[in-house]
């Protein structure tokens, strides 16, 4: 029997931050974690880095720390009208293609019409939070190893 599940997991949670190094800083030294990839995605206006608690990307949930490259960024924007702090959930998936598809038909907006780049080669799209209780949330088919 197939899984008709459209989500795997909980993929990570996007921290908005005004200096990567200074919450790589915070996120390490203070709480704990470890720094499994760091990347600038030009494309999307930030510099990232994930962290979290395993070996590899993708085998754990992680944390998503965003910096803004320019002040024209959608992080910077963010960072403007809320501050640093949370910005979006993202859900893994299996086949982006598919799970998008599925939530168009369910009345759910997404913001791209195609998947774009995300951290380490993933796929991307965002739900409209307007359609999802005020939370912008991401999906994230990660790259094949």
């Amino acid at each position: 029997m197939e899984n008709d599940d459209l989500f795997i997991c909980i993929d990570h949670v996007g921290l908005a931050v005004p200096s990567l190094d200074d919450a790589i800083e915070f996120h390490t030294k203070v709480m704990g974690w470890r720094v499994l990839h760091r990347e600038k995605n030009e494309e999307q206006g930030v510099e990232e880095a994930m962290i979290g608690t395993g070996d590899q990307l993708a085998e754990n949930a992680q944390i998503q720390l965003l910096a803004p490259l320019s002040d024209e960024s959608t992080i910077a924007k963010f960072i403007g009208r809320n501050g640093p702090g949370m910005q979006q959930l993202a859900y893994r998936v299996r086949d982006l293609d598919k799970v998008m598809a599925t939530l168009k038909e369910r009345g759910v907006r997404l913001l791209y019409p195609e998947p774009r780049r995300g951290t380490a080669g993933s796929r991307i799209n965002f739900c409209h939070p307007k359609d999802t209780g005020g939370v912008l949330l991401e999906l994230v088919e990660p790259a094949a190893h």
